[in-house]
């Protein structure tokens, strides 16, 4: 592993550096928020020539306040970037956040909270061996240990803004150590081990989503996952945009993290789909990784992919809400079970900024 990147400290005379880079964002819900404007006081970065680990970096600066700019120790770099997006202001919008060792706990919240998108990173050094860096995941209500679109969108960042090399990644997070791949446009990222176990009946979940039994396709609903475990329900295809959940119906459900409900295009291998949180606390999700990788545990348990080898699929999202989401994953099998999945996705910056450091 390479040696740790360090910005040295400014002065009154060594001032930072612009980065110059627009940035990405998720949930069509906050669309219209207003974002602070980077700082032209932003961070400066070292483009490293091979392999190196992110590090927390201090930067001890006399600051020239302009009027209107979050300035000074107490503020921190962010970016929003658009996560599995086609285009820019498409995909699911992600808040990360740099430099963020210092912050505890109850700070990350805060911070998730204010920017209330469905997840925020917070990018941190390394503490396992093997790492190059640590990311935290937030919603604005919890910490999660594992996420797909902050895991893309965060490892995309951190090689777009020069603080790692592209190439393949290793992310510290709750749910261990993961792989990422990045490029110019985006990353993959490899699912953690696969899980599965018994869904709801499909017409009682139909029932939850506001479907009727009608319009199931028979297919068995399974809880799958790769990191956190989704149902997945499939349905014929004008099913899926008529689905309105029941909060206290879904509650009353086995359907780990939440619901997908798709529809499967055998011919073209790609499944459209909608996610719906199981508790309803960040609603409807417009692109949803770890959802995706759990769907290709599916695919291969009920028959709708081979049982052996690599396959290739697809997976659409949030055109219900505006924000149409394109995933594409391969799924790994083997006598009938899924061993391996991964997912992936382009990534759009779209806005970036400094951000005040809550007290506590």
């Amino acid at each position: 592993m390479g040696t740790k990147i360090r910005r040295r400290a400014t002065t009154s005379t060594t001032r930072p550096s612009t980065r110059g880079q627009a940035v990405p964002t998720r949930r069509a819900t906050t669309a219209s928020r207003t974002l602070p404007t980077r700082s032209p006081l932003g961070s400066n970065t070292v483009s490293p020539a091979s392999r190196e680990t992110y590090a927390l970096v201090t930067v001890v600066t006399g600051w020239k306040a302009t009027v209107g700019a979050v300035n000074g120790p107490d503020a921190l770099d962010y970016e929003i970037v658009d996560v599995f997006a086609p285009r820019a202001f498409a995909g699911n919008p992600l808040a990360v956040v740099h430099d963020a060792d210092a912050l505890s706990t109850a700070q990350c919240q805060a911070l998730a909270n204010e920017f209330h998108l469905s997840e925020t990173s917070f990018l941190c050094a390394p503490t396992e061996p093997g790492a190059d860096y640590r990311v935290r995941i937030f919603t604005p209500y919890a910490e999660l240990p594992f996420a797909g679109h902050p895991s893309v969108g965060a490892a995309h960042t951190l090689v777009r803004a020069g603080r790692l090399a592209a190439g393949t990644l290793r992310q510290e997070c709750g749910a261990g150590v993961l792989d990422v791949v990045v490029d110019d446009e985006g990353a993959t990222l490899s699912g953690g081990t696969p899980t599965l176990e018994d869904g709801p009946a499909a017409e009682e979940l139909a029932r939850a989503l506001g479907l009727d039994p009608a319009d199931v396709t028979g297919v068995p609903v399974e809880v799958a996952g790769c990191g956190l475990p989704f149902a997945y329900l499939s349905v014929r295809p004008d099913a899926v945009d008529r689905a309105v959940p029941d909060p206290a119906a879904l509650r009353a459900l086995s359907v780990g993290e939440g619901v997908s409900v798709l529809s499967w295009d055998a011919a073209t291998a790609t499944a459209t789909a909608r996610v719906f949180a199981g508790d309803l606390a960040w609603g409807e999700d417009p692109a949803t990784g770890s959802a995706a990788l759990g769907t290709g545990v599916w695919l291969v348990e009920t028959g709708l992919l081979p049982g052996d080898g690599t396959t290739a699929f697809t997976v659409r999202q949030g055109e219900a809400m505006g924000r149409p989401s394109l995933l594409r994953c391969t799924v790994t099998a083997a006598a009938g079970k899924a061993t391996a999945t991964t997912v992936r996705g382009t990534v759009v910056p779209i806005a970036s900024g400094r951000i005040r450091v809550p007290q506590g």
